[in-house]
């Protein structure tokens, strides 16, 4: 009797505590990005994060979308990718504009066409073909080439995906992509501390909840059974968060003496 008595409570406290594992689930991917976006507005310098976590992010989520046309999974999954890619545009975003602020006199890098700026900056005439220039991909001027470059990775990688959607073979290989993308994340970031012997600019905070999230998400696919693939990526994602942790150490009590730049000390770019 006590039991049925409790049901009229039980059952609206599991349907609040699912919502809010949805909610967390959906959004709480993006709160590591929060202070770093609050330390790039606040400092105006984006030196300290590397701009290839956003490229990582966008790849990952946008696989794992496709993905979802071959394999449909859990609602709040896919709204968390969809929310992830407009919270790497902004964050794109914003640290082109404070690269571009900071480098008045570097020469414009264009994914696209060069634009109208680029006569008024007296660089060469404007070139008809893509600017695919290795040591500048993802290293552009205008917020636009990134979004013309996302916009065409989503449209050759959806024509592909709408091709061969009926291959088991491809789609299992797909979600996988996907998984795996993601658990490079940290690697950009980890390849940038070490080349610039520092982690100055780089939130802790971001680091902190990276390695928080991915050492709960992990354990949660080894106590649920997850396929493999999912467990190994997710400790993967660990190591490489605990490596960008003991950078983090590294420098701050080892710090480096770097060898001073007599010009343009802003231009230095995050991979």
């Amino acid at each position: 009797m006590e039991a049925e008595g409790l049901g009229w409570l039980l059952v609206p406290l599991h349907q609040l505590v699912s919502w809010g594992a949805s909610g967390a689930i959906v959004f709480g991917g993006v709160v590591p990005y929060i202070p770093q976006y609050r330390d790039i507005r606040r400092t105006q310098n984006a030196d300290g994060f590397s701009t290839h976590v956003c490229l990582v992010l966008l790849v990952a989520n946008i696989l794992r979308i496709l993905f979802w046309f071959g394999r449909h999974f859990e609602s709040p999954l896919l709204w968390q990718s969809i929310i992830m890619i407009l919270t790497m545009l902004l964050m794109l975003k914003l640290c082109t504009e404070v690269r571009v602020a900071n480098e008045l006199n570097i020469k414009r890098r264009s994914f696209a066409a060069a634009d109208s700026k680029d006569e008024e900056l007296k660089v060469p005439p404007k070139r008809s073909y893509l600017d695919f220039d290795l040591h500048h991909f993802w290293h552009w001027s205008s917020f636009a080439d990134y979004v013309q470059c996302v916009l065409a990775f989503t449209g050759v990688a959806g024509y592909i995906t709408y091709l061969s959607i009926d291959s088991a073979v491809f789609v299992e290989t797909l979600g996988f992509l996907a998984v795996l993308t993601e658990a490079m994340l940290g690697v950009p970031q980890l390849y940038r501390n070490y080349c610039h012997r520092s982690t100055e600019g780089m939130s802790l905070k971001m680091v902190l909840m990276w390695t928080s999230g991915d050492t709960f998400k992990t354990a949660y696919f080894l106590l649920n059974g997850a396929p493999l693939q999912f467990s190994v990526c997710g400790l993967l994602q660990v190591l490489v968060d605990l490596a960008i942790l003991g950078q983090a150490y590294a420098f701050t009590h080892h710090p480096q003496k770097l060898v001073p730049h007599t010009a343009h000390p802003s231009s230095a770019k995050a991979l």
